[in-house]
Order: structure tokens, then C-alpha cells, then sequence
């Protein structure tokens, strides 16, 4: 059985820290979702699909790794996903 995780944020934008984090969790998981959330109560410099492309691009290196948006409440959609985790990263 694959082990399936969601990586959720907004991403805006993608830096060098989410992709580390999304190679390490390809190392722990056979999928990773990146959901990236559309927060409309959030000022954002890129659009939802410009994130989606760019982050895309960026992982494009990467098989196992899934892009898409979602709009939903976070434990909804890990539970579409069969998420048996949510990765989440450390800011310092």
C-alpha cells in the first residue's frame, strides 16, 4: 500500500526551503500532494495559477511529487488524497 502524503501552503512565492522540504518528504512517502491553497483573506504577489506553474517548473525533477490547488478544509482534502500524514516545515 502507498504511503501518501499532503504538503499544504500557499507558496507564494515557492522558495529553495519548500523544495528541500519536498525532496525530504519524497524520501519518507511514495506520493506527496503539494496543495496550494488559495487564501482569499491573504494579500499574495502571484496568482494561484502562477504558484501552481512555478512550483510545477521547480519540481518538475521530481516523480512522486503532485501540484494542484484545493479550496477545501486541510484534513478534507488529505482525507481525498488517503494522506496518512501532513508535512509541514520550520520557520527559524
Amino acid at each position: 500500500m502507498a504511503r501518501m502524503a499532503v504538503y499544504p501552503g500557499t507558496f507564494d512565492p515557492v522558495t529553495n526551503g519548500h523544495i528541500d522540504v519536498m525532496e525530504r518528504s519524497l524520501r519518507l512517502f511514495d506520493r506527496v500532494y503539494v496543495g496550494v491553497f488559495d487564501n482569499v483573506s491573504k494579500s499574495v504577489l502571484f496568482s494561484n495559477q502562477e504558484r501552481l506553474d512555478m512550483i510545477r517548473q521547480a519540481t518538475a525533477h521530481l516523480p512522486g511529487l503532485e501540484v494542484e490547488a484545493f479550496h477545501s478544509l486541510l484534513v478534507d482534502y488529505a482525507k481525498t488524497r488517503g494522506a496518512c500524514a501532513i508535512i509541514r516545515g520550520l520557520r527559524a
